[in-house]
């Protein structure tokens, strides 16, 4: 299945949408994080934990299974798909366990950081960090295909079909001469 142009325009403009809420909640988390264990004034410390209670693990969480949904449609609608490329294969492995840590790691130490936001520190760090290696691995796509195609030679392409034929080493078909 291939996405139509337009339609994977769309799919793409939703998965940098929601990647881009999603480090912003992480970076508006990091804030909170660090006001609260740099302040002295007990009423800022205070009102920066309730913040994170607000938005800190349900919109994540929403942000981070939008941008998991948008790059499946993406990775199954193009030439990338899910596990073709170790680029793609490395975000969704990131965009999955990073879903599962908002949910078992996060969740739990937002309720705990009223007494002690020092456990906190850790997610302020590692998620900014995780979504940063996503974000450069859409851009620069390194280590190619997970599996190579086995040469197989009822599936060459037309230029080698044409070479081989012409053995003209890639220079296209002969030109097509008057009959004398």
């Amino acid at each position: 299945m291939t996405l139509r142009p337009r339609t994977r325009k769309w799919a793409l403009v939703a998965h940098i949408v929601s990647a881009g809420a999603w480090i912003g909640l992480d970076v508006t988390l990091g804030v909170l994080v660090c006001t609260a264990l740099l302040t002295d004034d007990p009423a800022v410390r205070s009102t920066s934990l309730g913040a994170l209670g607000l938005f800190a693990v349900w919109p994540m969480l929403v942000a981070a299974l939008l941008t998991l949904g948008t790059g499946v449609v993406l990775g199954l609608g193009s030439k990338y798909g899910l596990v073709r490329y170790w680029w793609v294969a490395a975000k969704l492995a990131v965009n999955v366990l990073m879903a599962v840590l908002i949910l078992v790691a996060l969740r739990p130490g937002i309720n705990v950081a009223t007494e002690d936001p020092d456990g906190l520190l850790y997610p302020v760090i590692v998620a900014p960090s995780l979504l940063l290696f996503a974000s450069v691995l859409s851009v620069f796509k390194p280590w190619g295909r997970v599996r190579k195609e086995p040469h197989d030679p009822a599936r060459r392409n037309h230029r080698t079909d044409q070479t081989l034929r012409n053995d003209r080493r890639g220079r296209g078909p002969e030109p097509v001469r008057a009959g004398r």
